[in-house]
């Protein structure tokens, strides 16, 4: 993979510009709203080739000794089941696993705190769920006046409804599983309860994208609003920076619109001047400063927009999102003067697909996979009686990287068919072709007997970070497993059946 970005280099700037914002104004504590994912940030990892995914925890681990973290979810996306697109879990699991991931870098979890709580039952499971295993939780409601009557959101009524957090530490991260979370009524409540107590406190954010020192048409903040259609963010000139200071910089529409209200509500809390001039001021983002090749992260990002498209209308035949979300979403793809096809994975899957179907008529429903390999090539697989598009993809691709002959069997049909036994007149699936994981369970048993697929399942690990396009929407299943060896996979928006249960 060609590298575009220096993420040593942004660690050691991001965590020497984080103590410079906690140690300025002699304030006792800085409350640091963090946007986007704070661990597995698959999407940076994406745009700006070279990130370290855990790059923003690493940093975090070396103030562990001064941080500790208020994870916030807005009670809504619990009960709509929202889900985190990289992982394919729900806003709910999400803050289960950001815990034990806390947990695993040695950093001090305070809280949980549900945000717009209205007594869900949903929600009071969760909450239930994680005071039962010694999590400690809060329930902030709406704020009454917001957004308009700063009197009243400043006031016993408003933030003073909420109940306070107790912190110790100089270092108190908020974050979330995604945008609308509630961080930023978080980190204004919490001012207002320190405020009150005669506790001298900041408020600053950490927002990765979009980066602020890149041209507003830069492709990183296209696929920033690529990645966040539905939220409807657009990326916008900060016109408050360029008039404070007469430098361009780049914030979204969301932080521009609440920005006059934020610098108001401070002021009232803190009886000051904000110190903030414009949004920008607010952020603590140094990604811009660590990117090393424009021309990589400019093409990386172009990916992203496409891959974002063509999972937007998968999402949009599921019945996930609008039509306006995916309009937007082509919209940024048109802006770029792009196509499906500039996605190399997707014309061999095609193009395949096509071939099968001109050869018999037995192939019109025909799937299949395609995977880019690390070299460049391509490697196909098609759906069968005995597994899926994916398997029959993932089985072809280790066996070119162990250097076998394609018409070397990996698994004995034999084995095949005794599987599927169990799954269809036992287990009484209706579907007989077995799933990537199952074709990858029986490849590992037959290794114990078989060298060639002990060296086809080690080349296994070499898949991760390959780029995947199936012709049919992938069971989700199969999208998991994918996801766990590290392919990045899109898909058509076109069932595998018409069937209306589908898994």
């Amino acid at each position: 993979m060609k590298i575009g970005f220096d993420s040593e280099k942004y660690i050691e700037e991001q965590s020497k510009y984080i103590i410079e914002r906690i140690n300025e104004k002699e304030s006792e504590r800085l409350y640091l709203e963090f946007g986007g994912k704070l661990v597995h940030d698959k999407h940076a990892m994406r745009v700006l080739p070279g990130f370290d995914e855990n790059a923003k925890i690493r940093l975090l681990q070396k103030l562990k000794d001064q941080v500790e973290i208020i994870i916030c979810i807005f009670a809504g996306d619990i009960t709509t089941n929202k889900t985190r697109q990289d992982f394919g879990i729900t806003y709910d699991l999400e803050v289960l696993r950001l815990i034990d991931t806390f947990r695993k870098y040695d950093l001090s979890m305070n809280s949980v705190v549900i945000t717009r709580y209205e007594d869900q039952p949903s929600v009071n499971m969760f909450i239930n769920k994680l005071n039962r295993r010694g999590i400690k939780t809060y329930k902030h409601l709406c704020t009454k006046g917001y957004p308009t009557d700063v009197d009243t959101i400043v006031s016993d009524e408003g933030y003073g409804a909420n109940p306070h957090i107790e912190v110790s530490k100089p270092l108190v991260v908020v974050t979330g599983p995604g945008g609308g979370s509630g961080k930023l009524a978080t980190c204004l409540s919490q001012l207002y309860h320190d405020y009150r107590k005669g506790i001298k406190v900041r408020y600053a954010k950490f927002e990765t994208f979009p980066i602020w020192n890149l041209p507003l048409k830069h492709p990183v903040n296209i696929a920033y609003e690529a990645a966040t259609t539905d939220l409807k963010d657009v990326t916008m000139i900060d016109s408050f920076h360029l008039e404070a200071y007469g430098q361009m910089a780049v914030n979204y529409n969301r932080d521009l619109e609440v920005f006059p209200v934020i610098k108001r509500i401070i002021e009232k809390i803190t009886g000051e001047e904000a110190d903030y001039k414009s949004p920008t001021d607010m952020g603590v983002n140094r990604a811009g400063f660590s990117i090393i090749d424009d021309d990589i992260v400019r093409a990386a990002s172009e990916q992203e927009v496409i891959r974002r498209y063509l999972i937007a209308q998968c999402d949009y035949k599921k019945g996930k999102i609008s039509g306006d979300s995916l309009l937007r979403s082509k919209l940024l793809m048109d802006d770029l003067k792009l196509r499906i096809e500039d996605r190399a994975v997707v014309k061999p899957a095609w193009d395949y697909a096509e071939y099968k179907r001109s050869l018999n008529k037995k192939f019109e429903n025909v799937v299949v996979m395609a995977i880019e390999m690390p070299d460049g090539s391509f490697v196909t697989g098609r759906s069968s009686r005995r597994m899926v598009a994916a398997a029959a993809a993932v089985l072809n691709a280790i066996k070119q990287l162990s250097g076998l002959a394609d018409d070397i069997f990996l698994l004995s049909p034999a084995v095949l068919e005794t599987i599927q036994h169990l799954k269809t007149d036992i287990l009484n699936n209706e579907r007989s072709s077995l799933n990537l994981e199952e074709i990858l369970s029986a490849l590992t048993i037959s290794a114990t007997t078989n060298p060639s697929a002990q060296v086809a399942v080690e080349k296994l690990l070499l898949l991760n970070g390959c780029k995947a396009h199936c012709t049919a929407i992938l069971s989700d299943r199969d999208e998991q497993t994918l996801r766990s060896l590290g392919l990045d996979v899109t898909c058509d928006p076109e069932y595998v059946t018409t069937n209306l249960y589908f898994n």
